[in-house]
């Protein structure tokens, strides 16, 4: 991982707090010593709008120092419709274990997704899934909550740090078969249906 870097968090601001604020900032401090960034939670802290009303706030960090930028709040969703993406991971990239504007696959999948389909699902190359677009996977084979291993090649999310379910496979062959939900630091927990 060479050469220049930003790092993003982008983060809920729920008209009151952000609810998720210590688990983004140890992601963030984590990845910046990964990329040689300085960053200083004190600092991000105090950059953080408090904005009236719920907003999207959009935190980025790189060699010049963390920038904010603000957005309305997605329209929350009953659930959302599922497919796969044709592109494959590679679990041993390393960048996947960062969030950074490194997201060309991911922006390229979003920007194409079928009508009716509201995320796609990366597997990695041994078949094993990974990810949404802009989600972490949950799933329930009726044992309780799950969630894809990191080593399957996965972004370590927020809410998926908070929700700290068990690590387990999943295969393309098992999401008919799963109770599935994604989900964000932003947009929280949302169902899926799975559409193939």
């Amino acid at each position: 991982m060479t050469g220049p870097v930003t790092l993003i968090e982008t983060m809920l601001w729920d008209g009151a707090a952000y609810p998720r604020l210590a688990l983004h900032l140890a992601r963030l401090t984590a990845s910046a010593r990964a990329f040689g960034l300085t960053c200083d939670p004190a600092a991000i802290r105090a950059v953080l709008p408090a904005p009236d009303g719920a907003a999207r706030v959009r935190l980025t960090l790189d060699a010049d120092g963390p920038q904010v930028t603000l957005g309305p709040l997605p329209p929350a969703a009953a659930h959302w419709r599922v497919a796969l993406a044709e592109a494959r991971l590679d679990s041993a990239d390393p960048w996947l274990r960062h969030k950074t504007t490194r997201r060309k696959l991911y922006d390229e999948t979003r920007a194409t997704l079928p009508a009716g389909i509201d995320e796609a699902i990366f597997l990695n190359e041994r078949g094993e899934v990974c990810e949404g677009t802009i989600t972490n996977l949950f799933f329930d084979r009726g044992q309780g909550m799950r969630t894809p291993p990191l080593t399957s090649g996965l972004l370590p999310g927020v809410l998926r740090a908070e929700l700290a379910c068990p690590e387990e496979l999943l295969s393309a062959a098992d999401l008919p078969h799963v109770r599935l939900w994604l989900g964000n630091a932003l947009r929280g927990l949302i169902p899926a249906v799975w559409l193939g």
